[in-house]
């Protein structure tokens, strides 16, 4: 049975680079991880223009219901084959990535934690605190650099979307963690603290 382990922060938080620390220091074997950017819904059936128009940054933008079936299945033993996003064009590719089940499953994203069904069905929430600006830049490099983005439209996005979801969606949520990590801290010593405490067990977690 896999431990289901959930990183979530704002955009540009370092999560996605913490989940795949984690797996590296859990070891060959012994951990995957799963995006939750890969379960935004299919747009194909909109408009270049109204794709663009989504608000991607809202929980209703994401396919909820087949990721809980991914995790269940997964926590089961069970493989799954991810859907892959193409985020150029709002769309699902039509490829599948199959993701084996390991002791550890890392699961990521930014509205992880907005939803109850799947908080419930994490064994440890992990939040990952980052300041706005910190973020900012980050998200400008990342959109422009692999998801062919003009420095406009991400800044325009930042603006009307990103933010004012994070502050309904994101941040109110941090509580449910039951690690908060900030991003002044050394990223490797977290890694070696949280991959200790996973290997003991979820129990230590709830004890400290």
């Amino acid at each position: 049975m896999s431990t289901l382990v959930g990183v979530c922060g704002g955009s540009g938080s370092g999560k996605t680079t913490l989940a795949r620390r984690l797996v590296d220091e859990l070891g060959n074997g012994q951990a995957t991880s799963v995006s939750f950017d890969s379960y935004y819904r299919d747009h194909g059936h909109l408009s270049v223009e109204e794709r663009a128009a989504v608000n991607f940054d809202h929980p209703d933008s994401l396919d909820v219901d087949l990721l809980i079936d991914h995790l269940r299945s997964l926590k089961r033993g069970d493989k799954v084959a991810v859907p892959v996003y193409d985020f150029a064009t709002h769309t699902r590719s039509g490829d599948f990535e199959v993701i084996e089940p390991q002791p550890f499953v890392i699961i990521e994203g930014i509205l992880l934690f907005s939803s109850e069904i799947v908080r419930d069905t994490l064994d440890c929430l992990i939040f990952r605190d980052c300041p706005e600006d910190v973020r900012a830049g980050r998200r400008m490099r990342r959109d422009i650099d692999k998801r062919g983005r003009t420095p406009a439209s991400v800044r325009t996005q930042w603006e009307t979307t990103v933010l004012p979801m994070h502050a309904i969606h994101v941040a109110p949520f941090a509580h449910h963690a039951d690690i908060v990590t900030t991003s002044d801290q050394d990223l490797d010593d977290i890694v070696r603290v949280i991959a200790a405490t996973l290997r003991k067990g979820h129990k230590s977690l709830e004890a400290s």
